[in-house]
């Protein structure tokens, strides 16, 4: 930093202030303000959005089937809840006209699909050929009756039941009944007997437990959808045969269990291979259905004739449980009125029934398909085609 002494400093001699020198013509040269050219500011273009398209609203299908009356409770269960929550535009008419009715109508091409409960037999399928069975459910038949004054629980062996509808035994309180139940107090009533009228898969179960029970009724009468009843009167449908059971006092019929359920029916505690007394319920039901779980079966393919799973060994099983089918075409161009659209809506509703639709069954007191039923049900459905072509199955 340097310091400067002011007085030492010589101070300098002032300039002259300067004359100006005149310009007669001056020329003002303007300094422009120039303007700048505006920059417009650059806004993004927006990208336009593109209006979507109308998701398509599928066509309406309609579905037909006929069949069995022992599935009916579940399937119309099913049906109301697919065509409402699942495929609104899919109509699925069931008629539950019995197992035979079912068969006979898929033989002459009026339905999509049928139902019976009873298998193909080498006849029908020779009637019906390329038919596919889809196991669907498996439920229960009760030994239902009307004793004024005597609750659920009577108990029957398989041979004592024989004889009732074999008419050998023609009393409530004959003997054969009254041993088995030593606490009750049982009418001297006659009993009548009421059974299936119509080609039933129901009757089909029914009589083949009967023919497992009974040497005398396996050779005199034996299995099958319709038997020549010795006794009793006939009614239509499980509908039909629970209802005059409920009307008529001292009556005994068989009915599928989610009739008997729906009704309060009362009904018997029938012996097991086991030698216990087992009434009909879910539970019971479905221990049958699982000793089946590991047991080996057919292709949907094939012949279902061998399949039984009456009298399961399990000490808690009911003894008189079985199978029902759902029976559809494997190459659907056999059928008139058949469709692309069609074909793909049949497809998806049968994947449904054995896949979400299951979870209906215990409600209504049907066993749900073990694991390897619905694999099997899996492969048949898949199977299936329209003039050569798979159809997807969701």
């Amino acid at each position: 930093m340097y310091i400067v002494n002011s007085s030492s400093v010589q101070q300098p001699t002032p300039t002259p202030t300067p004359t100006a020198s005149t310009n007669p013509n001056p020329t003002a040269t303007p300094t422009s303000s120039p303007t700048s050219t505006p920059t417009s500011t650059a806004y993004p273009t927006p990208t336009p959005t593109a209006t979507p398209s109308p998701t398509p609203t599928p066509s309406p299908v309609s579905l037909t089937g006929a069949g069995a009356t022992f599935p009916y409770p579940l399937l119309n269960a099913m049906i109301t809840n697919y065509t409402t929550s699942v495929k609104p535009n899919v109509q699925v008419n069931y008629q539950s006209i019995g197992s035979g009715g079912g068969i006979s109508a898929m033989q002459a091409k009026t339905v999509d699909f049928g139902a019976s409960d009873a298998p193909l037999s080498a006849t029908d399928m020779a009637n019906v050929p390329n038919a596919l069975h889809i196991p669907e459910t498996i439920g229960a038949v009760t030994i239902a009756y009307n004793l004024p004054g005597v609750q659920t629980g009577i108990h029957l062996t398989g041979k004592v039941i024989a004889d009732i509808f074999q008419g050998t035994v023609t009393m409530w309180n004959d003997q054969e009944i009254q041993s088995l139940n030593t606490n009750v107090t049982l009418p001297a009533k006659s009993i009548l007997v009421v059974h299936r009228s119509d080609s039933s898969g129901t009757t089909f179960i029914f009589t083949g437990y009967l023919s497992a029970s009974s040497t005398a009724w396996n050779s005199s009468i034996g299995q099958g959808k319709s038997v020549s009843w010795p006794v009793g009167i006939g009614s239509n449908g499980n509908t039909g045969v629970a209802s005059v059971v409920q009307g008529q006092p001292y009556a005994i019929g068989y009915v599928e269990l989610a009739y008997a359920l729906q009704n309060s029916m009362t009904v018997a505690a029938v012996q097991n291979p086991a030698g216990n007394w087992i009434l009909p319920s879910l539970a019971s039901t479905t221990v049958a259905a699982q000793s089946i779980a590991s047991a080996g079966l057919p292709a949907g393919n094939a012949s279902w004739t061998s399949v039984n799973i009456l009298n399961a060994p399990e000490p808690n099983a009911y003894p008189i449980v079985s199978f029902t089918y759902l029976l559809v075409y494997k190459e659907l161009n056999v059928l008139p009125d058949m469709t692309q659209d069609k074909a793909t809506a049949l497809v998806q509703f049968l994947w449904y029934v054995v896949h979400d639709g299951q979870n209906l069954s215990p409600g209504l007191a049907y066993a749900q398909l073990p694991p390897n039923v619905v694999q099997i049900d899996e492969t048949t459905i898949k199977s299936i085609t329209f003039n050569g072509q798979t159809l997807p199955t969701t």
